[in-house]
């Protein structure tokens, strides 16, 4: 049931879309039912140009015949539509499990409006229970990684500091040619403190806090769409 949430979240999205829109399209397998639906309305007469966050969501918007467009020659947006692996008060969000954080950032800040689409498992009444992603150069990694662990350290993290691998065991390199640490805080009682004492380690590309960024939420659960906003 939780993709039939998935879907009807997406679903429900689909309001805010009006012909003439710059879009933003979001990366993930919720996401990945919005760009479906998107793709259907084009091919209705629906009159979007937009802008992927990702290889992946690029590849299936060019397969449904969605147009798409860049940063450089569309440096502003109307809304970009993605989901989240954590939603919290405030509308906070953990991101990136997909690996596509960075992208996925830039985007939503070139929108007047981001849009969160997620079924009901996603909600937390404190972030942290997902392990928190972290975009980081290879240069250095060995530096940047100790520096991240003191972080967490500071912060109370209640797990440890992993890179990810792909299912091979081969290591992950995102759309942007870095490595991804995994975070297990456990608990994120203070994101905007942390998101800045991430930022502020050299090496450190991009971190999967969105703070300020998301303004409304559709959440799908058995009963139907719940629509929070910031």
């Amino acid at each position: 049931m939780t993709d039939d949430q998935k879907y009807r979240a997406a679903e429900a999205a689909m309001a805010e879309v009006t012909s003439g829109m710059r879009l933003g399209l979001g990366t993930g397998s919720t996401a990945k039912h919005f760009v479906d639906i998107v793709g259907r309305a084009v091919q209705n007469g629906l009159d979007v140009i937009c802008i992927p966050t990702s290889e992946v969501t690029a590849a299936q918007a060019r397969g449904l015949g969605i147009p798409l467009t860049d940063l450089e020659t569309t440096p502003e947006l109307d809304l970009t539509v993605d989901g989240a692996d954590e939603l919290g008060p405030g509308l906070a969000l953990i991101k990136g499990g997909g690996g596509a954080l960075l992208r996925e950032k830039i985007v939503a800040a070139a929108s007047k409006r981001m849009i969160v689409i997620a079924d009901q498992s996603k909600r937390v009444e404190v972030l942290g229970r997902y392990p928190l992603p972290i975009e980081v150069n290879h240069f250095g990694l060995g530096a940047t990684t100790a520096a991240i662990g003191a972080v967490m350290a500071d912060f109370n993290a209640e797990g440890e500091l992993r890179r990810r691998l792909k299912a091979d065991g081969t290591p992950f390199v995102t759309d942007g040619g870095h490595a991804i640490l995994d975070a297990f805080f456990g608990r994120i009682p203070q994101p905007e403190a942390l998101a800045k004492a991430l930022v502020d380690i050299p090496g450190v590309v991009e971190h999967g806090l969105f703070i300020g960024l998301c303004q409304r939420a559709y959440v799908a659960g058995p009963a139907g769409v719940d629509v929070l906003d910031g």
